[in-house]
């Protein structure tokens, strides 16, 4: 509506002539003259300032002193909420009259055309200015300054970390322009600016005043794998992990939680580097001085597996009170294998206390005491002479280490695998886990040794065949394996025999071939050694040097007679060795 308190009235202007319409053309253009000049001179795109005639939810009406009022929708005055009738505003001329006649403004035009000016001012001059949050955006929150849509960074909102950028849409709040960027018409601000200038004479003025040992109170701020960070009112402080309890934990989440407010000590800092460690379970006596007094060596006690390593396990007996199970207190076994093959993280164990050092705070403990020691009656149980199932553990070059029961080994040694086989490595003989009947031999209860024997569970057949194999008897045999320095003979009668290249000759000259099947004549017999040499040459070859060529076939047929001669003791034998004898004397 227009504005005519300074109109001023025509003295001479005929009011029957205008009721009649009969007012001279030259009357009816000073009417129009006088009219516009009441009304304000607008142009086009020009920005003007107005008053608010009226306000509702969807419309604002403003009156520039033109002729006609100009409507602005609501939403562009969405950043003044206390908007009212009679405030003045600035709009933009958009367009003097549309095709409805009437007038079109802008408030959101006018105030970018002013806005960069206000702006780049408000940077210049340090200036704090208000902005209403209109929404989030990716890295932080858009902010309406002056009009103009600022970029407000999730970290520049306040000192401490935002969890919920959402409680701060739709707040207007005090900012600082930090940054303007001309070019591409984008503007930062920052609300923690605001702060921290004030934070930084706190930090310093509390840092002044921190002696170690002094106790505060702070808010946690940030939680992480290694600790807990705690804002003391400007400066932040961190609790490592193991500062937190007296016990283990794996996550700092479970003593504290994010902006609870805790108190606690000041262990160490550096004024100059700013940093603080902090403790809280300083706050609380140590568990060690609340244990039982009672509580004494060779005593059972109960707890919790908290961390294994290959040489032991932690157990916690009590909350910050510990004591480690040594590997080998967990089986009477000699043989030291893994904790881990004993016990598991969270296990509940019962053990036996070997060592406490109150003083210095440590505690050794054992699960094998629980059972009875096997050695303790090892002679009744295993005695000498006594046979057993054992289990096959390892091999060395010199043996077998067999199990008789957990903690209870013995060694069988290589030679006492087999009468008849020579075992060059266990291997050959049985394999690690195998099962294998064993005899006690000897037993070492000081040194917790066994001896153990695996032939002894035959009997020896070296006996026998020392009445079997006499030098000079011939017997069957096939050549079980041909080697550089001779043979090997399995004999038909049992046992191994050896012959050396020049007694593997054949009648014929030609040598003796590996699984050829002879006869095989006894040159040497120990019983001790386990030695049997043996000649297949021998047995069509005469024995006395100065034999004649012609006499080997009359000889060759005399030696058989004498086979097995020791192993009988018969008149006839006896009648044949005389002819034997006889033959031999004609023969020289």
């Amino acid at each position: 509506m227009a504005d005519f308190k300074n109109v001023t009235p025509l003295e001479d202007f005929n009011w029957d002539e205008f009721e009649k319409d009969t007012v001279k053309t030259g009357d009816v253009s000073a009417c129009e003259k006088a009219y516009d000049e009441t009304l304000n001179k607008v142009s086009d795109h020009q920005v003007v300032e107005g008053t608010v005639i009226a306000v509702d939810k969807k419309e604002v009406v403003v009156n520039i002193g033109y002729k006609s009022d100009g409507i602005i929708p609501a939403a562009e005055f969405r950043y003044n909420p206390d908007l009212k009738p009679g405030d003045k505003v600035d709009v933009y001329v958009e367009s003097q009259e549309n095709r409805q006649g009437q007038l079109v403004l802008s408030h959101k035009k006018a105030r970018l055309s002013k806005s960069w000016d206000r702006v780049n001012a408000a940077m210049e001059a340090d200036e704090i200015v208000q902005g209403f949050i209109k929404c989030r955006t990716k890295g932080g929150m858009i902010v309406d300054v002056f009009g103009i849509e600022a970029f407000l960074p999730g970290s520049q909102i306040d000192v401490h970390p935002i969890r919920d950028y959402d409680v701060f849409v739709g707040k207007t709040m005090e900012f600082k322009i930090v940054k303007i960027n001309q070019e591409f018409k984008n503007v930062v601000v920052s609300h923690k600016a605001l702060i921290e200038a004030e934070l930084e004479e706190n930090k310093k003025a509390l840092i002044a005043k921190l002696e170690k040992g002094q106790i505060l109170e702070g808010t946690v701020k940030n939680i992480t794998s290694y600790g807990v960070f705690v804002d003391l009112g400007g400066v932040d402080g961190l609790i490592h992990i193991t500062d937190l309890s007296w016990g283990r934990i794996s996550d700092p989440h479970e003593v504290v939680q994010l902006d609870e407010k805790i108190n606690v000590v000041i262990i160490d800092f550096d004024s100059e580097r700013e940093r603080i460690a902090l403790g809280l379970k300083q706050l609380t006596p140590h568990p060690w001085e609340a244990l039982s007094a009672d509580l004494k060596q060779g005593d059972r006690i109960k707890g919790k597996v908290v961390v294994i390593a290959d040489y032991g396990a932690f157990v916690e007996v009590a909350p910050g009170v510990e004591g480690l199970i040594h590997v080998s207190e967990m089986s009477w076994s000699q043989h030291l294998r893994s904790a881990q093959d004993f016990l598991h993280v969270g296990d509940e164990v019962e053990a036996v206390i070997l060592t406490l050092d109150r003083e210095e705070r440590k505690m050794s403990l054992g699960i094998k005491q629980l059972k009875e020691d096997p050695w303790e009656n090892i002679e009744t149980k295993y005695p000498v002479g006594s046979r057993h199932m054992a289990k096959v553990r390892n091999f060395t070059n010199f043996g077998i280490f067999a199990e008789l029961e957990e903690g209870v080994d013995g060694l069988i040694h290589i030679s006492d695998l087999s009468w008849t086989k020579k075992v060059k490595h266990p291997s050959e003989f049985t394999q690690v886990g195998a099962e294998i009947e064993v005899l006690v031999l000897e037993i070492d209860k000081d040194n917790r040794r066994l001896s153990l024997g695996h032939k002894q569970l035959e009997e020896n057949p070296w006996d026998t065949y020392e009445t079997i194999y006499t030098p000079g008897s011939i017997h069957k045999g096939k050549v079980a394996e041909m080697m550089e320095k001779g043979a090997v003979i399995v004999l038909n009668e049992g046992g191994e025999g050896f012959a050396t290249p020049r007694h593997l000759v054949k009648e014929d000259g030609t040598k003796v071939q590996q699984g050829e099947e002879l006869d095989f004549k006894v040159i040497e017999f120990v019983k001790d050694t386990k030695r049997i040499i043996l000649s297949h040459s021998r047995t069509f070859e005469p024995d006395q040097k100065g034999d004649k060529p012609g006499r080997k076939r009359a000889a060759k047929k005399a030696e058989p007679q004498v086979n097995n001669v020791a192993a009988s003791t018969s008149l006839g034998d006896i009648d044949a060795l005389a002819a034997l004898k006889a033959q031999l004397e004609e023969g020289k």
